[in-house]
């Protein structure tokens, strides 16, 4: 380990984190391909074949579009979907004696 790291710039310190970064997960990467190396070797000596589920491969949910619901018939920017907080302007709308039905789309 570097002793004189106190006397490092803020730019070599960036650069030196960022080369122990990338060390790191190489190292993490080697490693973790010995092991399943080692796995798959074990598993085989005793007649099962394996397969290895990566988790890092996890499909991520996407967020699904909900159709809108209410339309304020004065700016048509305005609009809400039902799901949550009322809209402000929406509220208003209602606050004055109108009835939600009137901005169903």
């Amino acid at each position: 380990m570097t002793d004189n790291i106190h006397d490092l710039s803020e730019q070599q310190l960036a650069e030196l984190i960022a080369v122990a970064s990338k060390q790191l997960e190489h190292k993490r990467g080697s490693k973790k391909r010995e092991t399943i190396a080692q796995i798959k070797e074990l598993a085989a000596s005793i007649g099962v074949q394996i397969e290895i589920i990566d988790g890092s491969n996890k499909a991520t949910r996407a967020g699904s579009k909900v159709a809108v619901k209410y339309r304020d018939p004065s700016n048509p920017k305005h609009v809400w979907t039902g799901r949550g907080m009322k809209p402000r302007w929406l509220k208003s709308l209602l606050d004055s004696g109108r009835s939600i039905e009137e901005f169903l789309v």
